[in-house]
């Protein structure tokens, strides 16, 4: 199903109820009751994520907010991955919570906080290795597909979507970052662990086909295969002009036919995904350097200069009160989108995904755009302030979107204003959600979304190591 069908809202009268419960003065002291799942009932222990999980119980101050991270930092573990060796190989599905799906991005970003103890963590490594290698399944299944199933003759509800949509794929929407997440979560693995055993002969296919999708829709010459067309009352649910969407004039940039909130794009350059293109593309040469893997990384280097070019020449806008920045959207005919998404990759989390341009002036000038009422979603009431986004409606702010602005911050007092927000919108419930109503966070999407969970504990822990002071 589609995520957005799975948006939730819990009864007034239930959230009063689990309000009343706790204590809503920040840093508070109070008792709070077991809401994470019973240790007999979990999918995956690990004894590193439950080592730091003991010593931030123990030594923050703010008991609130260390019940929610012994809550939300484990529960991509506890509640959504399946772990098994298939041919001989840690193979491991990881659904995003309340939808019974593998999206490549989502399981990406659900493991990768736990990269840094895969080297204390033998299981927890397997565990990361099986990502890998069924993500490198679903790549060679269909490259285009952004939603898998474990079982790949399972027939999804959107089977008559016109696309070439094919058994055990859930979702046929063209995201240039479902390609992007695993190299960067194979990147990441290398660095932290040395292995370089998942980097076998099917990984480097799956590697090709990567570069042979984005050369496509690089579209040079033509509109490449993809196209894609639903039945919807949604407009950011099918793609315009016989499912190839509006035109663009050819850059070096790709195009992307979806956003990773899996909305359709207005113009086909999404900008943050093409930066998060090069950058991964930068990691891929990497790779391929370390387990000398026949492959053209000549090509690869091609296809970042191309890249970096389109962006250049044609995604830098100068606007009055903020000066240059990046749109969100362009079309290379001079047309561009300018605005933020909660979801990543976003302009806001590009200094996350791409440390290196975290002091980029264009980058600088468009965090402040992004996170100002010049960007039509961001939303500010009475219970926070943070980026939201077309796919649940407006006035809905992302919990992701908060812990993102905290970890792409170096201010104490921004940093603080974070967690205090994170800790006040959680309606009672101990988790993060998808969304909240920016004036009543009891009116929130998504009670079970795993992204959302560990990206907050992944904040809370990077401050915890940084600026502990800020948890007292």
């Amino acid at each position: 199903m589609n995520r957005r069908r799975f948006v939730t809202q819990t009864s007034l009268a239930t959230s009063a109820l689990l309000l009343s419960r706790y204590s809503r003065v920040l840093g508070a002291s109070s008792s709070f009751p077991t809401v994470r799942v019973a240790a007999s009932d979990r999918n995956f222990t690990s004894k590193a994520v439950e080592k730091v999980i003991a010593e931030i119980k123990a030594n923050i101050g703010n008991k609130e907010i260390a019940w929610m991270f012994e809550n939300c930092f484990p529960n991509t573990l506890d509640t959504t991955v399946d772990f098994d060796i298939i041919d001989g190989k840690p193979d491991t599905y990881v659904i995003t919570g309340d939808i019974d799906a593998m999206w490549l991005r989502d399981s990406s970003a659900q493991v990768w906080p736990y990269l840094p103890l895969c080297k204390e963590d033998e299981d927890l490594k397997q565990l990361i290795k099986g990502v890998i290698n069924r993500q490198v399944k679903c790549i060679l299944r269909d490259p285009y597909a952004n939603a898998f199933y474990k079982n790949e003759h399972k027939q999804s509800s959107w089977k008559n979507d016109r696309t070439k949509m094919h058994r055990g794929i859930h979702e046929r929407k063209w995201e240039i970052d479902s390609l992007c997440y695993p190299i960067r979560l194979a990147h990441g693995y290398y660095k932290a662990t040395g292995d370089i055993s998942p980097f076998d002969a099917q990984w480097a296919e799956a590697m090709k086909l990567v570069m042979k999708t984005f050369t496509e829709q690089q579209r040079m010459n033509d509109k490449g295969p993809y196209s894609f067309m639903r039945k919807t009352e949604f407009a950011t649910d099918s793609v315009p002009l016989n499912g190839y969407g509006y035109p663009v004039r050819p850059n070096g940039m790709i195009c992307s036919m979806f956003r990773p909130s899996d909305d359709a794009t207005i113009f086909p350059y999404l900008v943050p995904s093409n930066l998060f293109a090069f950058a991964s593309l930068g990691h891929l040469v990497t790779l391929i350097e370390a387990t000398k893997t026949p492959f053209d990384t000549g090509a690869i280097n091609t296809m970042m200069t191309q890249i970096v070019t389109g962006i250049d020449n044609d995604a830098k806008i100068k606007i009055d009160k903020f000066g240059k920045i990046f749109a969100y959207e362009v079309n290379g005919y001079g047309s561009h989108n300018l605005m933020d998404d909660a979801n990543v990759p976003s302009l806001l989390s590009l200094s996350y995904l791409m440390p290196e341009i975290e002091k980029d002036p264009v980058y600088k000038n468009t965090r402040k755009f992004v996170l100002s009422t010049e960007n039509p979603f961001f939303f500010k009431g009475k219970a926070g302030e943070g980026i939201g986004g077309p796919h649940v409606g407006m006035d809905y702010i992302w919990h992701i979107s908060i812990a993102m602005r905290g970890l792409t911050s170096t201010d104490d007092a921004e940093i603080k204003m974070c967690l205090d927000t994170l800790q006040r919108s959680h309606a009672g419930t101990g988790f993060m959600h998808e969304s909240f109503n920016k004036d009543d966070a009891s009116k929130y999407t998504r009670p079970w979304f795993a992204w959302a969970n560990t990206l907050f504990g992944e904040f809370v822990w990077k401050v915890y190591r940084e600026r502990p002071a800020l948890l007292s």
